[in-house]
């Protein structure tokens, strides 16, 4: 079994999620899955998790189902991650629910929110010149509501330390691996999406609504290995035309096409591939900086810098003394 502790453990471990009446499930489960399941090929010092009752009573789901919880409210006086699966915009926020996120926030408990579950940080405050992220379709019931949020409408997912936001439900997966890889590094976010089978890493920044996935068979046949193969070539230079030939469409379709698979643009999904791998490098590996920015593509360690600070607002050298597992 791989040593993955981290070089920075979170000092608190305990991570609750809140279950209250008419919760949505797939939220809910989603916080069980990363953070309530035993993980023994993680080692002894996973995430301990708690199911904690708003009301204290037991909690039924949008889909039926009831949850019993393992406490009630008084389990987040000393969680180090509370995790808010969700809440209806246009439903009052208790005020005693209110007071205890204040409390954890000043003692510097991590909050999560899933989709709506940022309405919830709102009402406390807790947003207020802040940025944040919610499902698109709560955008503007949002900006309405608290303008003094600084809602960011578009992107999967927005980590602000203490603070993470995520947008749709799905993005709620994003942003637990991020803080699974926050917490104790690739391998372990690596080995949690394997277990999930899902990428095991989507930009935050990623938009959140897609056109359309790749809706038809022959163009999922040509764009899957497109992708797969600009995963596999990083340290080379990929001209549209070259991409274009290589999907068999005209470099208009082509753009349309990709744009509508991915919600971005080719060189934009480059960069995020090449810096996650840089980060990765960086974390993993001895390779010095030299040799990152060569074989993710950037060429020198000059255009290297100029995207981690555009893009993570840091140095590759700082990154490294921050993440790397390899240096510990």
């Amino acid at each position: 079994m791989p040593n993955l502790s981290p070089l920075s453990p979170p000092l608190n471990r305990k991570v609750c999620a809140l279950a209250y009446d008419r919760m949505p499930l797939f939220e809910f489960s989603i916080a069980v899955e990363f953070f309530g399941l035993d993980r023994p090929e993680m080692g002894p010092d996973w995430y301990r998790f708690k199911v904690v009752s708003l009301d204290g009573h037991p909690a039924r789901t949008t889909a039926g189902l009831t949850v019993t919880a393992d406490g009630g409210l008084e389990e987040l006086d000393d969680a180090g991650t509370i995790v808010i699966p969700g809440w209806p915009p246009n439903v009052p926020v208790p005020q005693i629910l209110i007071d205890i996120l204040r409390r954890a926030y000043l003692r510097g408990a991590r909050i999560v929110t899933i989709c709506s579950g940022a309405f919830v940080l709102a009402a406390a405050g807790l947003l207020k010149g802040r940025r944040a992220t919610t499902h698109w379709k709560y955008t503007e019931y949002m900006r309405t509501t608290y303008p003094e949020v600084e809602l960011v409408p578009d992107v999967l997912y927005v980590d602000e330390g203490q603070i993470l936001t995520s947008a749709g439900s799905a993005a709620g997966i994003d942003l637990c691996l991020h803080l699974v890889r926050r917490d104790y590094g690739p391998e372990a976010a690596n080995i949690v999406a394997r277990r999930l089978v899902v990428p095991p890493h989507r930009d935050g920044g990623q938009a959140q609504y897609i056109e359309r996935a790749v809706p038809i068979v022959y163009e999922s046949s040509r764009l899957g290995p497109l992708l797969d193969y600009m995963r596999a070539h990083l340290d080379q230079e990929h001209r549209i035309g070259d991409l274009a030939r290589r999907a068999g469409m005209s470099e208009r379709t082509f753009l349309r096409r990709f744009s509508e698979a991915t919600g971005t643009t080719p060189a934009r999904w480059l960069l995020m591939a090449r810096l996650g791998q840089a980060r990765d490098h960086l974390e993993a590996s001895d390779l010095s900086v030299e040799e990152v920015a060569a074989r993710t593509g950037f060429g020198t360690t000059t255009n290297l810098r100029h995207h981690f600070r555009e893009q993570l607002n840091t140095t590759p050298t700082a990154y490294r003394a921050t993440f790397s597992r390899a240096s510990a």
